[in-house]
This record gives structure tokens, C-alpha cells and sequence, in this order.
């Protein structure tokens, strides 16, 4: 069997999976004997801009980073930023000059679906939100996608794959390919199969869209199966009509004939401003392509310090700096060797020394923490 087309960790962690000019660059200071010693900052933009992202990806930058010879500084899973840098690199600098095109891609990608992921859940603090992307994406990035939607507040993920990786059981029921199997008309055996060959921890939604109006499905999988948890609407876009319209008349008619109880989840070209709208009919929401479709985050990796000497090139802030979270949930930009402002909280902690990675990770405390910054600075899309 062929291989799949993806660059192969251990190419990753060697260096190889670098822009050509990396190369170049290495063979030239090499040949001129040259290595100085270096502090470099990862930055989106160098001044605070109000608009907030949710900092990711941090967990496989230590994973490329350590055992080499440098100190790494940079902001906990899960923290919001505003600007200035995020990580600050310091040590000889061929340690690391081939590492900052995949450094740069795990920081910027992860951090672009984290802040789209944080950006669905206080759409809907209160709701039950499930992260339904991993088909937009290559399946051998599954796992930093999900991460990502955790880590950013969702409540689980659909990739058993990713799963398996982040020690967490994926989540789902059905798909209409299953509703189809069973032919046109006999739904019901569908969802009866269905409630039958599944393990009993396994949520009792019923897909309730494929052949017939959702109202008319939704009861008879009410009526069909006992003590059904949910049903799913995952109508396609062109079919919907007045979607909020339909799932409010879907709600009167399942509480009307006594199915109070049955809740009501939505997936399908799901973003906050969907979720806003219907939160207050629909308990659940599935969010794929506004998560996984996010635009990475332009993160840049400059050199602004050489061997104790200021060397920022032009738009760059020069020196070592120090970010804080302020009482007013604001973010302070300064140099390390000065004070900060009176209160604040220095952001940039030690992640790496001499080559030892100092931290833990635990995905729960990050996504903790995103939700406790996100109130702080008041973050709101």
C-alpha cells in the first residue's frame, strides 16, 4: 500500500519539513562559523489590537522544541492575546532556525480553530456543543482539531481517531446513510436498529430530516423509539427555509404530544450567530466547518535580540519582552527587564529549559482557563 501524503513526525522533528531557505540559511552561517546566540519572539502583531484569540498548539511546539539547547518561554493553553508575543525563544540560534516553519504552522493553525471553537461556546454557554469538523480537515490533523475544539470550551468531538489520541471517547450517533439503509418509508426500523445494537451509554438521537419534513419524523421517532433523547436536524441549507422558524414549530409540536423530554440538536453549517438565534429552542449544537475552516493566525518568528545586542529588523519591537494580563483584563506589552504594570499578571512563563520541557499539559485546565480569561476580557465576537 502506498503512502498517504503527509510528512512523517519523525521528518518534522528533525527539521525537515522547513522552507528551503532554512536550508540555505543553515549552510551559510555554518560555512561563515557562526551561531550566535539569539532571542526570538513569536508574535501575530506586535501592539495590543482588541481582537482576542485563544492561544493552541503549544503542546506540540514543546514537543518539537525540547531536547535542545535552548529556553522557551511562552503563554499557557488556553490564554487569550491580543497581541505582542506569545513565545520567546533563547539560545543558540541553528538549535532551532529549521524548526520555525512547523513551529510557526502547530501555533497558527491550532490557535485560528481554538479561537473559532471559543467563539461557538459563548454563543451558547449553556448549551451542549460537539465539535463535527474533522471531515474538512486531513485526516492525520484530526486529533490537533479536536484538541483545539476542547480546549476552546466544547463539550467533545466526533473522530474516534483523535480520540484514541487525546485519551477521550468520541461522540456520535448517525448518519442518513444509516436512515437510507433501511429503505424509503422505514425509518423507524432505522431508529429502533439503531436504539437496539448501540451500547446503553449511548445517547438515543434519532436523525430526523432525510425523507420527510422534520416535524413529522421528529414525532414519529418520538413515538418509535422509548425514551429517545433527541432528535437531530441536520437539514441541508437549501431545504431549510426559515430554519429557526421550523425548529420553534418543532419544539410546540414534540411538547404538545407529551415529549417534553425529547430535545432537539442541530448541526449543518452551524456558526454563533446560528447558535444565538436558536439557543433557546435547541439544546445541542454540532459545529464542523466554522471550526475546522478557520483561518490560521498569521504568526511571524523574528530575531530581536543577537548576543545581548538589540537587532529587531524594521516593524519589529526590539528586546526581551514580558506580557500581562491587567485587573481590567487588559494586555500589557513590556520589556522583561522593566516593571510591569502595578498588578498584572506576567503571561510569558518558562516552558522549556536547557532543553527540558517544564510543563504539563492538561486539556481540561486549558479550556478552563480560556473560559475564565474569556470573561476577563470580556470576550465576545
Amino acid at each position: 500500500m502506498a503512502d498517504f501524503d503527509t510528512v512523517s513526525p519523525e521528518m518534522i522533528a528533525s527539521g525537515r519539513a522547513t522552507d528551503a531557505y532554512f536550508d540555505r540559511t543553515v549552510e551559510t552561517l555554518e560555512h561563515a562559523q557562526r551561531n550566535p546566540h539569539v532571542v526570538a519572539d513569536v508574535t501575530a502583531s506586535q501592539f495590543p489590537t482588541g481582537e482576542w484569540n485563544l492561544f493552541a498548539g503549544i503542546e506540540d511546539a514543546a514537543t518539537l522544541l525540547a531536547d535542545r539547547d535552548v529556553d522557551v518561554y511562552a503563554l499557557r493553553e488556553g490564554q487569550l492575546f491580543d497581541g505582542g508575543p506569545v513565545m520567546r525563544i533563547e539560545g543558540p540560534y541553528l538549535e532551532f532556525c529549521r524548526l520555525e516553519t512547523p513551529l510557526l504552522g502547530f501555533l497558527s493553525h491550532a490557535t485560528g480553530m481554538a479561537t473559532a471553537a471559543l467563539e461557538t461556546r459563548v454563543a451558547a454557554p449553556d448549551s451542549l456543543v460537539l465539535s463535527f469538523g474533522s471531515r474538512h480537515v486531513h485526516p492525520s490533523i484530526a486529533a490537533m482539531l479536536e484538541r483545539a475544539a476542547v480546549v476552546g470550551g466544547l463539550d467533545g468531538f466526533s473522530n474516534v481517531a483523535a480520540g484514541e489520541v487525546l485519551g477521550r471517547e468520541a461522540g456520535g450517533t448517525m448518519p442518513h446513510a444509516l436512515v437510507i439503509c433501511f429503505g424509503r418509508g422505514n425509518q423507524e426500523a432505522a431508529w429502533q436498529a439503531f436504539d437496539e445494537a448501540v451500547a446503553e451509554d449511548v445517547p438515543r438521537v434519532a436523525l430526523c430530516d432525510t425523507y420527510s419534513d422534520e416535524v413529522e419524523e421528529s414525532i414519529r421517532a418520538a413515538e418509535a423509539v422509548e425514551d429517545l433523547d433527541s432528535v437531530r436536524i441536520d437539514t441541508t441549507s437549501s431545504r431549510r427555509g426559515d430554519f429557526q422558524h421550523i425548529l420553534e414549530e418543532l419544539r410546540w409540536k414534540l411538547d404538545i404530544r407529551g415529549y417534553e423530554e425529547v430535545g432537539i440538536f442541530a448541526s449543518g453549517g452551524v456558526d454563533p450567530d446560528t447558535i444565538r438565534e436558536l439557543r433557546h429552542t435547541v439544546e445541542g449544537f454540532g459545529v464542523g466547518s466554522y471550526i475546522s475552516n478557520a483561518d490560521p493566525l498569521d504568526f511571524a518568528l523574528d530575531i530581536v535580540e543577537i548576543e545581548g545586542e538589540h537587532a529587531a529588523k524594521r516593524g519589529k519591537l526590539d528586546g526581551r519582552k514580558q506580557v500581562y494580563r491587567t485587573p481590567d483584563g487588559g494586555h500589557h506589552i513590556g520589556l522583561a527587564a522593566h516593571d510591569g504594570p502595578e498588578d498584572g499578571e506576567p503571561l510569558l512563563d518558562p516552558l522549556i529549559e536547557s532543553g527540558d520541557t517544564v510543563r504539563e499539559f492538561d486539556i481540561d485546565q486549558a479550556a478552563d482557563r480560556a473560559l475564565e480569561d474569556a470573561e476577563r476580557v470580556g470576550f465576545a465576537p
